[in-house]
């Protein structure tokens, strides 16, 4: 049996298995909607962490006292891979947390994982409210008996290197924390994709166990000391044009509220999708001005344009040719596509070029 093919249907599996181990839905007392909802972060994770208090927060202060959710952080009920089988059996009601998370359990996650010279975070969200895609991402997590929401988004990425790269091919024999459709178009150039967790990165970069990271973006590579161990920031994050954050529910739960209490959650995370980038948006920026003060011998660069045409490329070639694993992955990917190229001129000669403008 392929590995692909054996995940998919342990996934599948996975999301029925534990049921008796759950808690009943709805969960009442005194009158009260009672559920649970674990993030795949840490506790006061800077910025990762904001997306699930503020869900719960408007849930249980809009919904008048009649829904009441109560956040648990990473181990606190299950371990943090183990949130979205934990929604799916029924362990948990919600989980938070980030798609490429998934990716093993289906190929239609690695678009949402994200998406290597894909859409911006204002593009992706546009798709989702407009362009088919929240019908589609809720039909893939609907396989595992999930309901999805866009819960947050981290916004574009950059890459630390203790290398420089003048052309794609430098990438050859670097070992690189990254993962999903970024790590199978390093490969493509001779690098070696490494799974590491965030809070042991800075010190492998440090003793040279990897050469590179893909982290979370300014504000967290601050906090966890990246430009103390790396030497290159580059820019832009061609792997990681946006991170959309994913809220999850339990199918079976979501079908017994009640019309209300749903739109209560449809906003809960409408609000949180928007306040968690943007908090990202504006940490990032006065991250990045302290980077370059603090850390001066912190080379803050851009690719050149030849090595992002030769990524982008290869980029597309992967993409496409993970499109054919499955037929959901395929559609979404094709939905996407077709989404962009109606985004793209518009985007460009509105955002960019006014960009362009205003550094002029």
């Amino acid at each position: 049996m392929k590995r692909r093919d054996f995940l998919l249907k342990a996934g599948v599996a996975g999301t029925v298995g534990a049921a008796a181990a759950g808690v009943g839905f709805p969960a009442i007392a005194k009158g009260a909607v009672e559920w649970r909802i674990q993030s795949t972060w840490r506790r006061n994770s800077p910025l990762l962490s904001t997306g699930p208090d503020l869900v719960a927060d408007y849930v249980n202060k809009a919904s008048g006292g009649r829904m009441k959710l109560k956040v648990y952080t990473a181990g606190e009920v299950v371990g943090p891979l183990e949130v979205f089988d934990a929604v799916a059996d029924g362990t948990l009601h919600m989980g938070h947390g980030y798609p490429a998370f998934w990716s093993g359990k289906h190929p239609g996650f690695q678009f949402l994982a994200p998406l290597p010279f894909g859409m911006t975070s204002q593009e992706q969200n546009a798709w989702f409210a407009y362009g088919g895609g929240q019908k589609l991402i809720d039909e893939l997590y609907g396989e595992f008996g999930l309901k999805f929401f866009p819960s947050g988004n981290t916004s574009v990425q950059g890459i630390w290197l203790n290398k420089d790269i003048n052309a794609a091919a430098d990438f050859k024999g670097m070992k690189i924390r990254t993962g999903a459709l970024a790590g199978s178009v390093l490969q493509e150039f001779g690098a070696v994709p490494v799974q590491l967790p965030l809070g042991e990165v800075t010190q492998a970069l440090q003793n040279g166990t990897i050469d590179g990271a893909d982290y979370v973006g300014p504000f967290n590579d601050l906090a966890f000391g990246l430009p103390q161990v790396a030497r290159n920031y580059y820019w832009p994050g061609w792997m990681e044009p946006n991170g959309v954050l994913d809220c999850f529910v339990n199918q079976s739960a979501w079908d017994k509220l009640d019309a209300d209490l749903k739109q209560v959650l449809v906003g809960a995370n409408a609000l949180a999708n928007q306040m968690v980038l943007s908090e990202f948006v504006a940490k990032n920026a006065q991250a990045l001005q302290q980077i370059k003060k603090d850390y001066p011998k912190v080379n803050v660069t851009t690719f050149n344009a030849a090595t992002l045409k030769d990524l982008k490329k290869v980029s597309n070639d992967v993409v496409a040719g993970v499109a054919k694993e499955h037929a959901l992955a395929g559609r979404i990917y094709q939905s996407m596509t077709d989404f962009m190229a109606v985004v793209r001129p518009y985007s460009e000669i509105t955002e960019m070029e006014y960009m362009n403008a205003r550094a002029n």
